[in-house]
């Protein structure tokens, strides 16, 4: 008899030639349980997606309630459909007034997508500014944006007139002029190893993004529901973007994925030419109600409340000599090691020891802990012991 390992090694394209290879039966809250029935920690939520944990009870109900009454109809923005609507509602909720009107995706290199083309209509402008080592995802215009030129180099040609900026550099905001359509950074960086820019230099950036009529994108993909403890991570730096972008964290465990516009900046969507941008499975009725779901869970459980409590408790129990530091905004952290090779190797044996973490592409000797927001003080403990237990037993 074939087995799912055999299968997924000869009939699914691999991305690499080391998969972690662990075959999960299933997952509840934060823990995976592994077919020889090992249980995992999760300390990374599916890079950032499971921000309520795995399976959460009313993400569930949202979606076997909608899954008794339809799943998908027709192309995105035709009909009213409930899931959709409501959604869109009450995230505008939880924004600046101005930012009013969502166009709901699969995903959050769809929603760069969406994003890119948005600003190049709207200003009537080309070019387009990024930040060096930043993440936007792996399609074709998502990349062109990429701040590495290691993952992009293989693929070019891609998209013309584009400028890689240094992030957090106030010298390099007098690159954004009147060519710039939008430059798009991540609020906090994310597979730069969790870098956090300054208050006065985001507040310098809204402010030349004004001056010279260039729009803001805030890419809050892996920030945004709660992950740096409020709901978005702009909201503490005193700015508002023009387009925000939100995927990963929304869902519950489900795909979806959106930017979001002031009503007149996504209307020109609607005409010359008419659907301007299209998507057939975007805001598909039973990921909009698991993320309504999410969204009203982070809300009314009160799970933006400990963040910050829990994400100093590992900055208190993760204290070892091989770690040379921490850097976190919320529950987005990094803990720093020597080297790669090291990082590997403690993150290889903590596998084992039953606990997942991971590394950052453009940030290798990090170790990426951004556990689901539900995570208790327990739990904490629990994954910290194994952790230094582990690289004691690996580098000592």
């Amino acid at each position: 008899m074939v087995s799912l390992r055999q299968l997924f090694l000869k009939h699914q394209a691999q991305t690499s030639d080391f998969p972690l290879m662990i075959e999960v039966e299933k997952a509840e809250g934060l823990y995976m349980y592994g077919s020889d029935g090992h249980r995992y920690l999760d300390l990374i939520s599916g890079i950032g997606v499971s921000n309520v944990g795995h399976r959460h009870p009313r993400v569930l109900r949202a979606i076997h309630d909608q899954l008794d009454k339809y799943m998908h109809l027709m192309v995105y923005g035709e009909f009213v459909q409930g899931p959709q609507a409501q959604l869109a509602h009450a995230l505008c909720s939880t924004l600046p007034e101005r930012l009013n009107n969502v166009y709901l995706l699969n995903s959050g290199t769809e929603a760069v997508e969406g994003a890119l083309k948005l600003a190049k209509r709207y200003t009537g402008r080309t070019e387009l500014i990024s930040c060096r080592n930043a993440y936007h995802g792996s399609t074709q215009g998502a990349l062109s944006v990429n701040g590495s030129e290691s993952f992009k180099n293989a693929f070019r040609p891609l998209l013309p007139d584009v400028r890689i900026i240094r992030h957090n550099a106030v010298e390099d905001l007098e690159q954004i002029t009147n060519r710039t359509a939008a430059i798009i950074l991540e609020t906090v960086q994310g597979e730069a190893g969790v870098r956090i820019p300054n208050k006065s230099y985001m507040q310098q950036l809204r402010q030349r993004c004004t001056e010279v009529g260039a729009l803001l994108i805030l890419d809050e993909i892996q920030t945004g529901f709660g992950r740096t403890g409020t709901f978005w991570a702009f909201e503490q730096f005193g700015i508002e973007p023009d387009i925000l972008l939100c995927a990963k964290g929304m869902g519950g465990g489900m795909p979806i994925g959106a930017f979001i516009a002031p009503q007149e900046i996504m209307a020109v969507f609607k005409n010359d030419p008419i659907l301007g941008h299209l998507t057939t499975f975007g805001g598909h009725p039973v990921s909009c109600a698991a993320s309504l779901a999410t969204l009203q869970t982070i809300r009314e459980e009160n799970l933006l409340e400990g963040v910050e409590r829990k994400a100093n408790l590992f900055r208190q129990l993760l204290v070892h000599p091989r770690i040379i530091g921490i850097r976190n905004c919320g529950l987005m952290m990094a803990a720093e090691f020597e080297s790669f090779e090291v990082l590997k190797a403690v993150i290889d044996r903590a596998i084992l020891n039953g606990v997942l973490t991971d590394w950052f592409l453009f940030c290798d000797n990090s170790m990426r802990i951004a556990p689901p927001l539900t995570i208790t003080e327990e739990q904490i403990q629990e994954a910290c012991t194994i952790l230094l237990n582990t690289i004691d037993e690996v580098l000592d």
